[in-house]
Formats: structure tokens, sequence, C-alpha cells
């Protein structure tokens, strides 16, 4: 048996028996199904956690870090999510491949996603105002950075409940997107 199926189980029996999983490492335990309802998951490593189809009804899932973890058909997720302004321009940043950084402003009229799981957003399309070079390989086909160039991914996903989607990726500030 994997190891993340056993992590899984053993989540699964814990919740049955009452056990404290507040702050617990569940990274990458294989959670689908689970039935997590009313259970205390504050500080919790769930990176890489399969919690597809899991009931997370009354969870508390408070500075649980779910980097990577898969949600998709979680039911009765309910995070409080990471907010961005859905108004108004944006000025943001963006790490390029070979560690560069980028600032981008994000226009009105762009649509843009914050994720509920981390703190890296995307927006429809974006205006390079400083630095230059290219995207990471992957979901934006290495589009290439430059002052003055407007960017467009190939499409746009708008589903919060993932973090690395189509679309043009930034984050709030410049200290997050160097520490990326």
């Amino acid at each position: 048996m994997l190891p993340r199926v056993k992590l899984g189980l053993a989540v699964k029996w814990a919740r049955e028996n009452g056990a404290d999983l507040r702050g617990a490492d569940l990274r990458g335990a294989y959670l689908r199904g689970a039935d997590l309802r009313g259970a205390d998951l504050r500080g919790a490593y769930l990176g890489d956690a399969n919690l597809g189809g899991a009931d997370l009804r009354g969870a508390y899932l408070g500075d649980a870090d779910l980097r990577g973890a898969y949600l998709g058909d979680a039911k009765n997720l309910k995070l409080p999510p990471f907010q961005i302004p859905q108004e108004g321009e944006l000025v943001v940043w963006k790490k390029l491949a070979g560690g560069k950084l980028c600032k981008l402003r994000i226009p009105p009229d762009a649509k843009r996603t914050a994720s509920v799981i981390g703190r890296k957003c995307r927006a429809e399309f974006a205006e390079v105002i400083e630095g230059s070079g290219s995207s990471w390989r992957g979901l934006e086909n290495d589009i290439e950075y430059a002052p003055g160039k407007t960017v467009r991914p190939d499409s746009y996903d708008d589903n919060p409940l993932v973090e690395c989607s189509n679309g043009i990726h930034f984050f709030l500030t410049k200290e997050e997107a160097e520490a990326w």
C-alpha cells in the first residue's frame, strides 16, 4: 500500500476517533472522499494532498497550507478567500525564467483571480511596466515580457480552487514574487 494511502487511512481513523489534527503534517495524503466535517485542520500542512470529493462542511482550515492540494469536487469547502481588488488597475509583480522579476499593470478591464490555495494570482492579460524575459515553461507557453508590451495567455481560467492554471500569474508584492 502506498504511503500516501496509508496516511489517508490514518487521518480517516483519527477523525473517527476524535484526534486533534491541528498542525498535522498531512503532506500528500490521499483523502479523496474523506468525511472531514467539523475537523480542526488549523495550521495543518496539506500540500499535495488529494481532497477531491472530501466533505469539508464546518472544517476549520485557517492557516492550513493547501499549496498543491487537489480540491476539485471537494464538498462544502468554505475558505476565507484571499481577495484581490476586482475594480481599477493593479500594479503587481511576476517572476520570470532565470529568477528575473517584472512589474505588471493589470488594467481595469482584465479579469483576475486569486487562488484560495496560495497567494499566486492570475489575470486575463497584463501590460509590462518594467523588466523583460520569458515566462516559466508550462501553462503560459513561454510568453515574452518586455516594457510596453501587453501580454496574453492562450486562455484564462477563473477557478479559484486551482492555484496553477491558465492566465498571467502574478503576486501583489515584490517580496512574494522574489520568494516564489
